[in-house]
């Protein structure tokens, strides 16, 4: 079989690409590198939890305390963004496809109206939104270099602010570009700044 330096030819190639993560998160049916969104809703269907990452199914690293904190996060959320009618609230279980063979499930995330196409919440299982907000909560299964590509990603496919929440720190690191951060412990007040006006 041909092979090329540019692609990911062994398995530890592949994780380091992904973001250091471990190789128990990679599914190896469909191959790495050959999964389509296709084979994203089987195993999701089937009971997986998968992201599709340059086509390769991720397993998403979850944690029951972490999931708390999600839901938290999208009661209060979808508490002001109902009030205020400007667009609706997602969970994890929720995929975008972001970028072309790109699909995530961030923990929480804010779509105002007029990123919907036609201003229609779409019917597909899948559909192709870029949120205006990102939060993430990490769990012990996540790297550095894994949140460090999801934050790249968010924002090159348009996404304007990120919350990247740390439970073990009991901090949030909030991000306005790739690389423009602000980090807030309990002390602190989060608000949505110009993506939700009024959100604290």
């Amino acid at each position: 079989m041909a092979s090329n330096a540019a692609v990911a030819g062994r398995l530890s190639e592949t994780l380091t690409e992904l973001g250091g993560i471990s190789a128990e998160r990679v599914r190896l049916k469909p191959n790495p590198g050959q999964a389509t969104i296709n084979d994203l809703l089987t195993v999701n269907a089937s009971g997986g939890f998968c992201e599709l990452v340059d086509g390769t199914l991720v397993e998403k690293a979850m944690g029951w305390s972490e999931s708390l904190i999600a839901a938290v996060l999208i009661e209060l959320l979808g508490r002001f963004v109902r009030r205020e009618n400007c667009g609706l609230v997602s969970g994890p279980d929720g995929f975008l496809e972001i970028l072309p063979s790109l699909v995530r499930g961030p923990d929480v995330a804010f779509i105002s109206w007029g990123r919907f196409p036609d201003g229609k919440v779409p019917s597909a299982a899948v559909p192709r939104v870029i949120p205006d907000l990102v939060v993430e909560v990490m769990s012990v299964g996540n790297t550095f270099m894994e949140m460090s590509r999801k934050r790249h990603e968010y924002f090159h496919a348009g996404v304007r602010l990120v919350w990247m929440v740390d439970p073990r720190q009991r901090t949030v690191a909030v991000y306005t570009t790739t690389s423009d951060y602000e980090i807030l412990d309990e002390s602190r007040t989060l608000s949505g700044r110009d993506v939700l006006p009024g959100l604290e």
